[in-house]
């Protein structure tokens, strides 16, 4: 039999037509029923056990192998992004508003293939492989749901291992693997604070309670905060993406808001910060004889790697596709994924695929979530081989142990 990655390629053209496919019909957040019928479609015919969600359309696929063995589960999200896509490709999105600038339609596309292929192993195969394909990873947190719906304990027993790939359109040249063990994606919150005071007229601020540098202070504390609250190993990034205030230059407003994103690195920083922010603004504030409300609303967790899952999937890229195919990443990225939830209760392993285009230089090429992002179809095949092999190498040693 050829080998994993020859079997993959020789299933290419299928895959880039999935992918095309997908990507000229994109769908946002949790309801894709397009892009689930199109799933549907790729799987049907192959020895899986099929379930759909039921507050999101994802799909869950279950193989299991004629001989008894342990649980693997590999995932690939589907969703796009609020994006106006500007790539000028033959298959460019033809919905306005929507794009895969993320690259989730090869992602959809590697684990239809990694369905496929292993589907053909299954007389051989000992144990149970999980395909996860989901909806909402830009936002709503389709992950969590299928969490709570039940996606891990699909085969019966919770996997041993959870595997996802992630595609990228610039940094990383064409079929380069990264990752690194422990942090590898921040969690990323959101702080909302509002500053109540008491509006009146611009030319007498001393008969009003103005919330506007009250704010401003709170914005530029936050920053301080940040530098010499966090151990600069273990940091923290506070940045406020919006500030509202006021209607005229000569009126005091009863009110300033502002949001801001906040990144972490560690479940403990996150914890700290989550206090330390409001309890800040709330202070400031009342220093100035006003009032701040001020909360957290959650994002996505840390996404952690497990170290020796890392370690085993390191050795995974070698088998599958050669020497030279992985580097260590030096540092997390300090963008956020939902694939966190599952690691929080399995280890597991998250990698970064470089799918920039063979022309284009990675240093320079429009990175994700850009109208201009363009990812290559010729890594197809690589990301379905290794998806295939971390699931079959990592049932043989669940299975020797």
């Amino acid at each position: 039999m050829a080998g994993l990655y020859d079997e993959a390629v020789a299933i290419s053209a299928e895959l880039t037509e999935l992918r095309r496919s997908i990507h000229a019909e994109p769908e946002i957040g949790l309801d894709l029923p397009l892009t689930q019928a199109k799933v549907l479609g790729a799987l049907d015919g192959l020895p899986l056990e099929i379930t759909k969600g039921q507050s999101l359309t994802s799909v869950t696929a279950v193989l299991r192998g004629a001989k008894p063995g342990k649980t693997v589960l590999l995932r690939g999200d589907m969703d796009a992004l609020p994006v106006t896509e500007r790539t000028g490709l033959p298959y460019s999105s033809r919905i306005n508003g929507a794009m895969h600038a993320c690259g989730h339609d090869l992602h959809t596309a590697m684990l239809a293939g990694a369905a496929k292929l292993l589907s053909a192993r299954q007389a051989d195969l000992a144990g149970n492989v999980i395909f996860m394909f989901q909806p909402g990873e830009e936002g709503p947190g389709g992950g969590r749901i299928m969490v709570e719906e039940g996606v891990l304990e699909a085969a019966g027993e919770r996997p041993v291992a959870a595997y996802a790939l992630h595609v990228a359109s610039s940094y990383l040249p064409p079929g380069l693997l990264a990752s690194r063990p422990g942090t590898i994606m921040a969690a990323a919150d959101q702080l909302h604070v509002s500053v109540h005071g008491r509006g009146g007229h611009g030319s007498q601020p001393h008969r009003a309670q103005d919330p506007v540098p009250i704010a401003c202070e709170i914005v530029l504390a936050l920053q301080t905060m940040v530098t010499r609250q966090f151990d600069v190993f273990d940091p923290v990034v506070v940045t406020v993406g919006t500030i509202h205030a006021g209607t005229a230059d000569n009126v005091i407003p009863d009110d300033a808001h502002f949001v801001a994103t906040v990144r972490s690195f560690s479940p403990e920083a996150r914890a700290t910060v989550q206090k330390a922010g409001p309890k800040l603004a709330r202070e400031i504030a009342s220093a100035h004889n006003l009032r701040a409300t001020a909360n957290f609303v959650d994002g996505y967790p840390v996404t952690v790697n497990d170290a020796a899952e890392m370690a085993f999937a390191e050795q995974t890229v070698a088998a599958a596709l050669g020497d030279g195919r992985y580097v260590t990443a030096p540092d997390p990225m300090t963008g956020s994924e939902d694939f966190s939830y599952v690691l929080q209760e399995i280890p597991g392993a998250f990698l970064m695929l470089g799918a920039c285009p063979a022309d284009v230089d990675p240093a320079t090429a429009p990175f994700n979530h850009s109208a201009e992002a363009a990812f290559d179809d010729a890594v197809l095949p690589d990301g379905t081989a290794v998806y295939v092999e971390l699931a079959l190498r990592r049932l043989a040693a669940a299975n020797e142990n």
